[in-house]
């Protein structure tokens, strides 16, 4: 069905105000601060990679290193709470305590932590109308309302602070991931008051005379000044839509109504682009390692391709992207979900495989065997499989402790989840059993100081770390294929391999019921295999012979894991997975692997690369001019090559046009553009953008990233649902594109030339 026509005339009547007044309007360029986002050498450890565990840390609900910071005296008090009673309040969390908590995260074996956003939020008091008539009050304790992206949170510490944390976790092997929130800033409507007005506001530091940010001599920025106010200054830096109507699950409602009331920006219109990009490479400078992205599935892919091909080609090179497009399971919008990597370059969050662990090791109603399919499937589905950050729970869904209360069970999971293909990501207290009051993501939020101990000896902090540790040294499990080697409703058996390395991992997730398995094929060399978890699931030793196990018997709840870890240096180079993804000519990239090193030749596309930097398993590249596109990424040395890895290389720096026709549609048809480069599908309407929006039909738009400062010679065509294809008549179209990255092109709205 074409993209949004079944809308009502009362639907269009609300969205009569989108065009090209709001959206892309015409070429504008930086009108925002200029800030240093040089870093300091040695301050970041590198991107993400398989070869890390992920350790998620909300802020405020962690650990209270410094009181000091629980309140202030231009805080209204009663917002307060530190006891882990009201979980709407503050607790008292910082980053000093996740500094006091290292050495608990370093014998876990965590070498990444993901935390709250660390910029200014909003701090008033957010008040909920409940049907009974009480008043809920809530802050914004999770970092999620965003209020000035220059400051940081005071709650959680100064700069100085984040400083000092970012230090204390690279000094001790941790990369440090902070969430950064570009869809939204806080809510401006109150849905429970009949959308009164509320706040949304966005603030700035003072500015020099040169109009740069002012800091202090600790880096903390100087002043607070009103920027933009989707009820006033500025308001054309939000969309103003408002939630979308009930039942609408339009592409274009998702992507440009609010999110809960949030104010939503307007990433079609160049100032708050820029602000957000100044924003992004501000904390980046800070020698962070990476960004976790909130709400993806709510950003136009456009933007959100524009924004990482900024930040990663600032000073520092490229650093870990994954966001939130959070999908339920089944979910129509799947196919967007597993290509929005290969669209943006920004990493899921695996919401996929989410849902099916909570299946099959939560409530049963998946099999082991549907299990299995769901790893096949989505590694035929995710071009960077190893790259998806795979998880059993975290702060937007119920604690899995909710669905299962067996620790056998929830210990097999939480073994799944840290062997499958992915980088796998533990929320905060998992490893402690974490069983909240209710199943609303905000009771999942619990003070862990208050109500747990950070307690090493439990089976769930000891599965991950001995998991984590074979994870750092087998490239099995880092970059392996995956095959399933036997399955049945309640039994998996499959083998991660990576050449040599090989990993087979065996799992009963009846807590109660034995089962046989029979012997099957596998890649281990012929031996004897120790259980990698030291029998802490029950498991045991296993031969290896010609190429297959030994028949054995799982125990209930039992869970192996046998490897072999090969510790030579192969002759013949091997990729296991590159950094980023996405890029164009004359920006760095990391390859990972083994047998690498400066020695090697580096091609991209059949075009030799300029190496930086290399050790055996890693090295630094300048990527060449190649023709754009999806390109092969090989390494080789005398004349032995490696395996290949998929590069999307784009035609240049990206910038957003915003293309617009009018045109009628027959029912299952939509109109897409396609032009002269790669961007726009390089004349091939099955590599077009996707479908374009159309709330005002027969009015249709859509934002694409394309390159910089380029003359784009382009169509529109229709596109049936039965892949039927409907030139529009006439010349080519032509548009330039605009110089900056932050500019925002708007084409005239084109008639339909039948």
């Amino acid at each position: 069905m074409a993209e949004d026509i079944e809308y009502t005339e009362t639907r269009r009547t609300v969205l009569k105000g989108i065009g090209a007044a709001t959206i892309g309007a015409g070429i504008t360029g930086s009108a925002t601060a200029g800030v240093n986002t040089v870093v300091s050498d040695g301050k970041r450890l590198g991107p993400v990679t398989p070869h890390d565990t992920v350790y998620q840390i909300l802020v405020d609900r962690f650990s209270d290193g410094d009181p000091n910071n629980n309140d202030f005296s231009d805080f209204d008090s009663d917002l307060v709470d530190g006891t882990g009673e009201d979980l709407k309040l503050y607790q008292g969390g910082d980053w000093q305590g996740i500094i006091d908590r290292i050495p608990y995260l370093v014998d876990m074996g965590i070498s990444a932590v993901w935390i709250s956003a660390p910029n200014q939020n909003r701090e008033e008091r957010i008040e909920d109308e409940q049907d009974d008539g009480s008043v809920d009050v809530w802050t914004s304790y999770h970092g999620y309302h965003a209020k000035n992206y220059f400051s940081p949170h005071r709650f959680f510490g100064d700069m100085g602070d984040f400083e000092a944390m970012r230090d204390a976790l690279h000094d001790n092997g941790i990369k440090l991931v902070v969430d950064f929130v570009s869809n939204h800033t806080s809510r401006w409507q109150n849905p429970t008051r009949n959308y009164q007005a509320e706040h949304g506001r966005l603030y700035e530091p003072d500015k020099d005379s040169n109009g740069n940010y002012i800091f202090d001599s600790d880096g903390n920025a100087v002043g607070s000044n009103l920027l933009a106010d989707p009820h006033g200054q500025n308001s054309d830096w939000f969309h103003n839509l408002g939630d979308p109507e009930s039942g609408d699950t339009s592409r274009f409602a998702y992507r440009y109504n609010d999110l809960a009331s949030l104010a939503d920006f307007n990433h079609e219109y160049s100032q708050p682009v820029s602000h957000l990009i100044d924003a992004a490479q501000f904390w980046k400078g800070k020698g962070i390692d990476g960004f976790r992205h909130d709400a993806t599935l709510h950003m136009n892919p456009a933007f959100a391709r524009v924004f990482k091909d900024a930040i990663d080609d600032d000073d520092g090179g490229p650093i870990t992207h994954f966001g939130e497009f959070f999908i339920s399971r089944p979910d129509p919008k799947y196919g967007e979900y597993a290509s929005f990597p290969d669209r943006t370059g920004i990493n899921n969050l695996d919401f996929e495989y989410m849902r099916a662990q909570t299946s099959v090791f939560g409530d049963f109603s998946e099999t082991m065997t549907d299990f299995g399919q769901m790893l096949i499937n989505t590694t035929d589905d995710y071009t960077h499989e190893h790259q998806a950050i795979n998880f059993v729970d975290n702060h937007d869904v119920g604690r899995f402790r909710l669905t299962q209360q067996n620790d056998a069970v929830y210990n097999a999971a939480l073994a799944a989840v840290m062997t499958v293909r992915g980088t796998p990501k533990i929320y905060y207290g998992t490893e402690q059993y974490v069983d909240p009051d209710g199943d609303s993501p905000n009771e999942g939020r619990v003070y862990m100081e208050a109500d747990y101990q950070f307690d090493k000896s439990t089976t769930a902090y000891n599965v991950i770390s001995k998991l984590a540790s074979l994870r750092k040294d087998n490239l099995g499990l880092a970059y392996g294929q995956t095959f399933i080697r036997h399955d049945s409703d309640d039994v998996i058996v499959f083998e991660r391999s990576f050449y040599d390395h090989n990993v087979v991992v065996a799992i009963n997730r009846q807590p109660d019921q034995s089962e046989s398995v029979p012997s099957v094929s596998t890649e281990l060399p012929d031996g004897t295999y120790s259980d990698e978890l030291d029998n802490l699931l029950g498991g045991g030793s296993i031969n290896a012979s010609g190429g297959t196990l030994d028949s054995f018997t799982l125990g209930g709840g039992e869970v192996n894991v046998w490897a072999s870890t090969p510790t030579a240096s192969p002759t013949t180079p091997r990729l296991g997975t590159l950094v980023s993804t996405m890029g164009s000519a004359g920006q760095t990239i990391y390859l990972y692997g083994e047998g690498l090193g400066t020695d090697v030749t580096v091609e991209f596309g059949g075009v030799e690369a300029t190496i930086n930097d290399g050790s055996e398993n890693h090295v630094e590249v300048v990527v060449p001019n190649a023709a754009p596109g999806e390109v092969s990424v090989t390494a080789s040395r005398d004349g032995q090559m490696s395996n290949e890895l998929t590069f999307t290389l784009l035609s240049g720096p990206q910038t957003q046009v915003v293309f617009h026709v009018n045109a009628e549609t027959d029912p299952g048809e939509n109109v897409h553009v396609v032009g002269n480069v790669p961007e726009l599908g390089a004349w091939d309407p099955e590599e077009a953008p996707e479908a374009m929006h159309n709330p005002n039909y027969p009015e249709w738009f859509l934002p694409v990233a394309v390159p910089t400062d380029s003359q784009l010679e382009f169509k529109f065509v229709k596109i049936a649902d039965d892949g039927t294809v409907t030139w529009e008549s006439g010349n080519d179209r032509t548009f330039t594109s605009p110089s900056q990255r932050s500019g925002v092109g708007s084409t005239p709205t084109y008639d339909w030339r039948s």
